[in-house]
């Protein structure tokens, strides 16, 4: 059972003192069965009022609110997991599940809502081709599916570590055929939701003890990937970066239907554009 410690720092520069507005700080991971969190901490400099509370999906939310104005921001939280998933997961996926296409219970579908629908413009069903190249047959093994469309993106499309901010609609990746590791998550989300399955993004940083996954959690970087809900078995993570199935080495923040809603750290300040001089971030994730 593996005990990681994460470090992730996030540094402001301003030109001059600047009056700092909220923070919204995405940065406790999240206990599941795969994961227990020992510890968890916050320094924050200047000093700051914290709130917690979790959002509509159960993301666990700290609000630093500021008193004082600061020509430097440093948000760091230092976290402690034990990490529980097999190496070989078993999936006890529902017999009527078990087989591509089946329906969702009414309430599944419900709860599912937009997580079951595609979120990208698509209006000459280029993504829908795409995917359905993967479908086999009807009916067809649902978790085989799920695997080939995920390799398939790691296949297709070649890892580029990319610092800027943002992310890739998932056509611009296909067309690129490049993208970071979010952009394959994005890709792999929308791809199966556009077979009518529900998806959502997960962010939060890899594990790599051996040093052979890709997307590791350098300087600068945390990791993405996406669940998949699965009757039977639940929520079944898939890595398309790293072809992966499971939860071993993910250490999941947060999750969300969209990768724009899962930023570790968003906030503002009152002042001109030019006052943010620079911001930096390091993450560290090490065996304890």
């Amino acid at each position: 059972m593996p005990s990681v410690t994460l470090t992730h720092t996030t540094r402001y520069e301003y030109r001059t003192a600047v009056s700092l507005g909220p923070h919204r700080l995405m940065l406790r991971p999240r206990e599941t069965r795969d994961l227990s969190l020992t510890s968890f901490e916050l320094e924050i400099s200047p000093g700051a009022r914290i709130d917690w509370s979790h959002d509509v999906v159960g993301n666990p939310i700290a609000t630093a609110q500021f008193g004082a104005m600061a020509e430097t921001l440093s948000i760091r939280s230092i976290a402690r997991v034990d990490l529980h998933a097999p190496v070989w997961p078993v999936f006890p996926i529902a017999a009527d599940a078990a087989s591509y296409p089946f329906r969702y219970s009414a309430d599944d579908q419900t709860d599912l809502g937009a997580l079951a629908m595609p979120q990208y413009a698509d209006d000459e069903r280029r993504l829908a081709h795409w995917v359905e190249a993967f479908v086999m047959g009807r009916p067809t093994d649902t978790l085989s599916l799920l695997k080939d469309v995920s390799n398939g993106v790691t296949a297709q499309i070649s890892y580029q570590s990319r610092e800027t901010e943002g992310t890739q609609e998932p056509l611009e990746t296909l067309d690129r055929g490049w993208g970071s590791c979010r952009d394959f998550a994005v890709l792999f989300a929308e791809a199966v939701r556009t077979l009518g399955l529900g998806a959502r993004i997960v962010s939060g940083y890899l594990f790599t003890p051996s040093g052979v996954e890709i997307g590791s959690a350098d300087t600068g970087s945390t990791h993405a990937w996406v669940e998949v809900f699965v009757p039977g078995a639940g929520w079944i993570s898939f890595d398309p970066t790293n072809r992966s199935v499971g939860s071993r080495n993910l250490i999941p923040v947060a999750v969300a239907r969209r990768i724009e809603q899962v930023a570790p750290v968003t906030g503002s300040f009152q002042g001109e554009a030019t006052d943010l001089v620079s911001m930096d971030v390091a993450v560290d994730v090490n065996d304890a």
